[in-house]
Formats: structure tokens, sequence, C-alpha cells
């Protein structure tokens, strides 16, 4: 199986990091930056501008990259590589009642850099990077759910 390419969003808004729950009717209670699967024949920062939108809503500038997250499933050889940008909202706000289109992303919200110790989220670097503007590289770690 080819290793599949993700974009990633890093949005901190008002001293708030947005992120959703990409698992659907709440299968788990794990959080991540918006995002999801590059097609081929369009750019990454293209590729994020859609993700981020069909996700939450929001129109987004991409900005410099700062994170690289990989993530694998032995058992199903499931190799992914995520690239973080930095970005900002350019339109929109958060709303209860906007659907992700493809029904995979229910839950979207911003979490301040104290919240985010009471829940669960991958990557493990991502509140460092967010809120201390550094670059990060998580290598290899088995996929949670």
């Amino acid at each position: 199986m080819p290793i599949r390419l993700a974009t990633r969003a890093v949005i901190v808004h008002d001293e708030r990091l947005l992120l959703v729950n990409a698992y659907p009717d709440g299968q788990s209670d794990l959080w991540c930056a918006p995002g999801g699967g590059a097609e081929p024949g369009a750019s990454l920062p293209d590729n994020l501008t859609r993700e981020v939108h069909e996700e939450t809503g929001l129109r987004i500038k991409v900005g410099p990259p700062c994170l690289i997250n990989e993530f694998h499933d032995p058992k199903r050889g499931f190799h992914q590589v995520d690239l973080f940008f930095r970005c900002q909202i350019i339109e929109g706000t958060l709303t209860q009642d906007w659907n992700d289109p493809e029904n995979v992303v229910t839950e979207r919200r911003f979490f301040t850099k104290e919240d985010l110790a009471f829940i669960r989220l991958k990557p493990d670097s991502l509140p460092d990077v967010a809120f201390n503007r550094g670059f990060g590289y998580d290598p290899l770690e088995k996929i949670v759910g």
C-alpha cells in the first residue's frame, strides 16, 4: 500500500487552537487538526483549503509548514504522512449547523492551551508547535483511534 499524503491546518485564533473530531457518530474521543488526504493534481495549499472548508465551513489563508507527522497501522499496512501548515481564517465562523459533506467530522471547536490537557489529541507535539510557534517532526507512530 502506498504512503498516503495529507495536509492539516494549525489555526490559532484568539489564543485558541481549532480542532476537529473526525470520527462519525462519536466512535472516538480523539481530536486532530482539520485537514485530510491530498488529491493528485492540486497543490498542498489548495488541498488544505478545500479540506478545511469541507470540515469547518471556514475559508483560510495557508501559511508556512510547521509540523510533519507520520503514523501507521502495521496490521493494515497503512502509512500516512501529515504536513501541517500555519493558517489564518479569512472568512467565516464556526456554527453548529455546518455539516461536513463527507459526514466524517461531526464536531469542531476551539481549545485554549489549558483545555488541551484534558482531551485526547494527536499528534502529541501539536500544542507545542501551535502555541510556541516552533517547527516539529513526529516520527512514525502506531495509529490510535
